[in-house]
């Protein structure tokens, strides 16, 4: 089975250990004098930093966990206090003496550490990356995240649902369509409302742009960072193309606020740009198949196999390069707009970068299929307690949101973001291959680090 997500929750007389797999949802009690539960990490990797999140959230221990390692709390939040329990209170937090960070050591003759952030030379989000290294040769990568960590989850709980989404929308900027349509799904779902056809067509017109919109960006920044930068100036004029059409069509450049009960979609202006993508794509495909110096940085850099994508759980574009068909858009319904999955054999940067223009020129046809002349709209009545889920295909991968409803109130919100769960693979994939190639094998990925940090 694949861990999708492992959270907790506080009930108040007792926590409760949420673990979504995609055959089945487990659950499990635990007591609050003696918060003691078996580990998962030995079995699956990417419990390691849930574990980890819930234990600096909760203060529940886990058994048999190998890194008890804190991951949310930094040098100076204080040890016994746990945020996303229901007795928390802002102003018992002060600062704590500094307790230095224990970072994975690596022994060995000639073995020294090189630091990256969290500060970038870039325009980029801020995260840290500890390099062990013999030579050229990377031995290890420890990823420290959570630098953007803006509490969400205690920040939306107690309010009404419909007063937290424009948090929800925003809480990563790559992803907003995304947290917005499964938002909407957990909303549809609490008023037992079920979503037009033709509006559910809307949407995801939206989110392929969106998609569209973050692969263009990533094919320019992909081969800039093996020296090649007239692909950079090539795909930001086209990615700037694209994020204009979003504003004009939703209103806004991150297409916040898009998606509601009623929308309208301007498709002559939507189809005329795609069609003209679609173009320029295929030509920068042609002319970048061409470049063999592109291709020697591309090919066996930054590797992902197939065995430690599928042990890690890898979701999206990373994992579909590995060869492994996973999509929450393969159903039916996407289907019969012309979906077509895109994947890659070896998981190399060169794997991903293909993924990425054939994706693109999917998007293309769906966004073109998708067209419907249909004004059909919803109405979300009051929304019924009980606990909601939703899965949609975010331009990074498989993004799950959680939220439960208590006295027509929110109890509890938690988004397991695809960046979450890609992270945790990342350094697997860069073993052996130089520092200098670290920027292409990371933006080969481009993850999200507000989507991790929450």
């Amino acid at each position: 089975m694949r861990l999708i997500a492992r959270f907790a929750l506080d009930n108040t007389e007792h926590f409760e250990i949420i673990d979504v797999f995609d055959k089945e949802i487990r659950r499990q009690k635990v007591d609050k004098q003696n918060p003691i539960v078996k580990s998962i990490m030995p079995k699956y990797p990417s419990a390691i930093w849930m574990e980890r999140k819930i234990r600096d959230e909760f203060g529940i221990e886990f058994e048999g966990a190998f890194d008890k390692r804190p991951l949310v709390k930094h040098e100076r939040f204080p040890k016994n206090i746990f945020p996303l329990r229901k007795d928390f209170d802002k102003k018992d937090v002060e600062f704590d003496e500094y307790k230095p960070y224990k970072y994975e050591e690596i022994e060995g003759d000639n073995v020294f550490v090189v630091p990256v952030g969290p500060i970038h030379a870039g325009i980029i989000e801020p995260g840290h990356f500890q390099f062990s290294q013999a030579g050229e040769e990377i031995l290890h990568l420890e990823v420290r995240h959570y630098y953007k960590y803006r509490g969400i989850e205690k920040m939306v709980e107690g309010k009404k649902p419909l007063e937290i989404k424009k948090i929800v929308e925003r809480i990563s900027g790559n992803e907003s369509i995304a947290y917005q349509i499964a938002f909407m799904d957990i909303l549809a779902q609490a008023s037992e409302t079920e979503i037009p056809n033709s509006l559910k067509q809307k949407y995801y017109t939206l989110l392929e742009l969106e998609r569209i919109i973050h692969h263009l960006t990533d094919l320019g920044f992909i081969p800039n960072d093996a020296g090649f930068a007239p692909a950079l100036a090539f795909m930001s004029k086209l990615s700037e193309d694209a994020r204009r059409v979003m504003a004009k069509i939703t209103g806004h450049r991150f297409g916040f606020g898009a998606i509601k009960e009623e929308l309208s979609v301007d498709y002559e202006t939507l189809v005329d740009f795609v069609n003209y993508l679609k173009k320029e794509v295929e030509f920068f495909e042609d002319w970048t198949d061409d470049i063999a110096s592109l291709w020697d940085r591309f090919n066996t850099t930054g590797a992902l196999s197939r065995e430690k994508a599928i042990k890690y759980g890898v979701v999206g574009v990373g994992a579909r390069a590995s060869g492994i068909k996973i999509d929450v858009r393969d159903n039916v319904f996407y289907k019969n707009f012309g979906y077509k999955m895109q994947f890659g054999v070896k998981g190399e940067v060169g794997d991903r970068f293909k993924v990425r223009i054939k994706e693109v020129l999917n998007s293309i046809e769906m966004i073109k299929n998708f067209k419907t002349d249909k004004k059909e709209k919803y109405i979300l009545n009051s929304f019924k307690d009980g606990e909601y889920m939703s899965f949609v295909e975010s331009s990074i991968g498989e993004l799950f949101m959680y939220m439960k409803i208590k006295n027509g109130a929110v109890e509890r919100f938690y988004a397991r973001d695809p960046s979450h769960i890609n992270w945790q693979a990342f350094h697997t994939t860069i073993y052996k291959d130089i520092i200098a190639d670290f920027p292409l094998i990371n933006k080969s990925f481009d993850l999200s680090y507000a989507g991790n940090d929450l």
